[in-house]
């Protein structure tokens, strides 16, 4: 199974650079898991494709990772995209250039030094700040860290948070869920579907790009994350279908899933990868966004619905115009 069997062309006026006005404005398109053809309805009308007894699960996790620009003393500019704190008080980070940035090199970030004290392979660090409450600091001095492929400044960093994102730490948001309002989720709740929360910290493993063509040979770094136990206890004892929000909460059900499709709560690293070949033991449906060519994303729906079957019907959205990426328009496979 070779990567370039799952690329496809994505015109570049169709990546949304911003979100629209209102949350819940987007288009969905539907597509039927068990056969037959896609369709668009509003996303606001999401509520009439579940059923009372299904469980929606939700990825709660907050962006709490910051972009920060400086330089090195010989004038060199360095961005970094700062994602956790380590227990030594040193922070992890992204960082470009990385192999002008070895241990012991220091960088200026405005009025703050920082200084590489790990190295981390492809292109990871750690950096300590000089400053007393680094955390603080960062959150002030730093940027939301949009994906590179979004060149348009965010007029609200919130717009980059779900609206029920609480726990933990990403890189990235799950961006499946910005789509869904409080108004909406009390109305889905209303029809007997139960709404609950699972968190995955957004890494590496969601947003790094795939580097080798054998997939075999694709590593997976590792995410943090974590359902309860009252979480576990709605899934399990439910009547009706799993719906997942976002390949990042399917990551997590089915990391914590047994044999039997029961799952558990708990707190894991998961390294788990998805791709056409790897059956599903608990998820029954999925709410996601349309992805890049050639990412862990993409993989994981044609695992649900067939490599063929995906590619023909991204081409039915990229032939109707609709949005993709991060802020674009959504997907629901049911």
């Amino acid at each position: 199974m070779n990567l370039s069997d799952y690329d496809y062309h994505l015109p570049p006026e169709l990546i949304a650079q911003k979100p629209l006005e209102d949350r819940d404005a987007s288009r969905l398109l539907v597509l039927p898991k068990a056969g037959g053809d896609c369709y668009e309805t509003p996303f606001r009308d999401i509520g009439s494709l579940f059923k009372s007894g299904d469980v929606l699960v939700l990825n709660d996790t907050r962006v709490t990772a910051v972009r920060i620009f400086g330089n090195r003393q010989t004038g060199g500019t360095v961005e970094a995209l700062v994602m956790k704190p380590n227990p030594d008080g040193s922070y992890h980070a992204m960082v470009k250039p990385a192999k002008k940035l070895t241990v012991g090199t220091d960088i200026q970030f405005g009025e703050v030094r920082a200084t590489v004290v790990r190295e981390h392979p492809e292109g990871l660090r750690d950096l300590s700040f000089s400053v007393g409450s680094p955390g603080k600091w960062l959150q002030a001095f730093g940027t939301t860290p949009l994906p590179p492929y979004i060149t348009a400044a965010l007029a609200r960093p919130e717009r980059y948070q779900t609206v029920y994102a609480d726990q933990g730490g990403s890189a990235a948001a799950p961006t499946a869920g910005l789509h869904f309002t409080p108004e909406l989720i009390l109305e889905i709740e209303a029809q007997g579907v139960k709404v609950v929360h699972v968190t995955l910290d957004v890494s590496l493993d969601t947003f790094r790009p795939i580097m080798v063509d054998d997939l075999s040979e694709h590593v997976m770094h590792g995410e943090l994350c974590r359902i309860s136990a009252e979480s576990a206890e709605a899934i399990n004892q439910r009547t009706g279908r799993l719906i997942a929000v976002g390949t990042t909460s399917v990551r997590t059900l089915e990391s914590f899933a047994d044999s039997k499709g029961r799952v558990h709560s708990g707190e894991k690293d998961t390294r788990i990868f998805i791709s056409p070949g790897v059956q599903f033991k608990c998820v029954e449906g999925l709410i996601t966004n349309f992805h890049l060519p050639r990412t862990t994303m993409l993989l994981m729906l044609a695992a649900m619905v067939g490599r063929e079957r995906l590619l023909d019907t991204y081409q039915w959205a990229i032939d109707r115009r609709f949005r993709f990426l991060s802020f674009g328009d959504s997907m629901a496979i049911l």
